[in-house]
């Protein structure tokens, strides 16, 4: 397994080792020991799992409270995948990363507590697998603004955005709940 930082050094881009042949391939996704060894020692508390269609949005969603770190990737398909760090202590306040996850690059991302977090599907569809370690508590979620001026993040122009109501409806950077 390979981790690189990302231009935010705390979100880590993670390419797993492949093995593959004529018949398919194998890599571990999550292996504890070998995580921790690399410095992603996570306790993880929840799996979750979506599907969504080309240009569908998801985000930038975080819990103010029960800030939870992520380690993401998609099985089907290509998304965009954005972190934003919230943590107004941090030199990097305020400004993301934005990483393209596909089914066939295999890379994953690790984001840690203190980020916002979305995607937009850029394939026709995506599955989009993640890892959670914390629980998620619907009283203490937020959603910042997608598409803040502020927060200078390049979607893809080609797409329209689909967006939920909440997501719609975002916080702008300069009013969200952040962390100290």
């Amino acid at each position: 397994m390979w981790l690189t930082p990302s231009s935010l050094p705390d979100v880590l881009v993670v390419e797993p080792q492949v093995h593959g042949d004529a018949r398919g391939f194998f890599f571990e996704s999550w292996n504890r020991r070998a995580f921790a060894e690399a410095g992603i020692d996570a306790d993880f508390v929840q799996d979750n799992h979506s599907r969504s269609a080309r240009g569908v949005l998801r985000g930038l969603h975080y819990q103010i409270e029960h800030a939870q770190g992520k380690l993401v990737r998609v099985t089907a398909g290509a998304v965009l995948d954005v972190a934003v760090d919230l943590r107004r202590s941090s030199p990097t306040f305020g400004r993301h990363v934005a990483v393209e996850l596909s089914s066939a690059n295999r890379r994953m991302l690790w984001i840690p507590p203190g980020y916002a977090h979305g995607f937009i599907v850029v394939s026709e569809a995506a599955e989009f697998l993640y890892k959670t370690t914390d629980y998620w508590y619907p009283a203490h979620e937020r959603t910042l603004l997608w598409s803040d001026p502020a927060l200078a993040i390049a979607w893809p122009a080609a797409l329209a955005p689909v967006l939920a109501p909440r997501d719609a409806a975002g916080t702008p950077l300069a009013g969200a709940d952040c962390y100290p």
